[in-house]
């Protein structure tokens, strides 16, 4: 897709922004990952990622970056026992994770109402 998007758009002053308004349109349908405690679910194929085919996954990047990603941080190295266990209880993990999806969602459909903006005055300019 992105080959693709490269070798359509030219090299104009608006080439840029025209693949970036549809790539972010082409990823929209993809489905979004969702925080959650493994000690709340009992199936365990939920804990799979489909388009690496492992059955167990998680992510996480620096924990300067997300509150999610501070809590994994912690929980793994709890898990390795680099630290003292986390004292809360599951649900109470569990929470934090659907706070977390729910700022996560609110933000994505910020970003995606922007980017709907940006193309309607773009096509109504052009």
């Amino acid at each position: 897709l992105q080959k693709s998007l490269n070798e359509t758009f030219g090299a104009d002053k608006y080439s840029e922004a025209r693949k970036e308004v549809l790539t972010n349109m082409f990823s929209r349908p993809m489905q979004m990952a969702l925080y959650f405690c493994t000690g709340i679910l009992e199936d365990e194929t939920l804990f799979r990622h489909y388009a690496l085919n492992v059955p167990f996954y998680t992510h996480f990047t620096s924990p300067i970056r997300r509150y999610a990603d501070i809590i994994v941080h912690r929980l793994l190295s709890a898990s390795l026992g680099a630290r003292s266990p986390i004292r809360m209880k599951k649900e109470a993990i569990q929470r934090q994770a659907d706070h977390c999806n729910d700022r996560k969602m609110a933000s994505k459909r910020v970003q995606e109402l922007s980017a709907d903006l940006f193309f309607a005055v773009f096509v109504r300019v052009r």
